[in-house]
């Protein structure tokens, strides 16, 4: 017996194992693997609502009771989860910033890219490059000097201001990210491609 046939023969009296069970067999149906989590949440809950109200007519009233209030509650869960999440990924977003606070120049950053570079700390290297591309924009005029811009938007400004290198731009940005955000390795040439990058954009009047 399915889900919601059961559902919708009261009485709703299941014990805790049985509502597990029912509720993993419910999460098992394959239209639940074709969209994101919350949509299947809310069309989950949204056929136990419609599954209730059909059959409310015929149930006591303190099942009927019982039913709407873990309804209310499922929806308070549900926009509680989605409220989280959005401002977990707003605070992401704000985490994944490409300059910092450290009160240093371009050319500070760059040494040190350098100097990592050198002693095989590669991700060092390519993050500390970035940044100094980045900041030797500010300094230029190219960037606005914009707190909390992020990794796409620096690669954005500078694809326009120089289209030729739009692809290596776009791909500097994605590897900062995957490697202080994502926590990936970085290679020698990887770390080295974003400085060459930096004295190319450099040269650019």
């Amino acid at each position: 017996m399915g889900l919601a046939s059961w559902l919708a023969d009261p009485p709703l009296d299941p014990s805790g194992e049985e509502a597990r069970s029912l509720l993993r067999r419910e999460l098992l149906a394959p239209e639940y693997h074709e969209q994101n989590l919350l949509e299947r949440l809310q069309n989950w809950l949204e056929r136990r609502i419609d599954g209730g109200v059909g059959s409310a007519s015929d149930a006591p009233a303190l099942q009927t009771f019982a039913t709407m209030l873990v309804a209310l509650l499922l929806v308070a869960g549900l926009v509680f989860v989605v409220s989280r999440a959005r401002r977990t990924a707003r605070a992401a977003q704000e985490r994944r910033s490409v300059l910092t606070t450290e009160d240093v120049t371009a050319a500070e950053l760059r040494a040190r890219a350098l100097a990592a570079l050198a002693e095989g700390r590669h991700e060092e290297a390519l993050v500390d490059a970035f940044r100094a591309l980045t900041l030797r924009q500010v300094e230029r005029g190219r960037l606005d000097d914009t707190p909390g811009a992020t990794a796409h938007e620096v690669a954005a400004v500078l694809a326009a201001e120089y289209p030729h290198q739009r692809a290596r731009v776009d791909a500097g940005a994605r590897l900062f990210d995957a490697v202080l955000y994502g926590h990936r390795s970085a290679t020698h040439e990887q770390a080295a491609g974003v400085l060459a990058l930096d004295d190319e954009l450099a040269g650019v009047r």
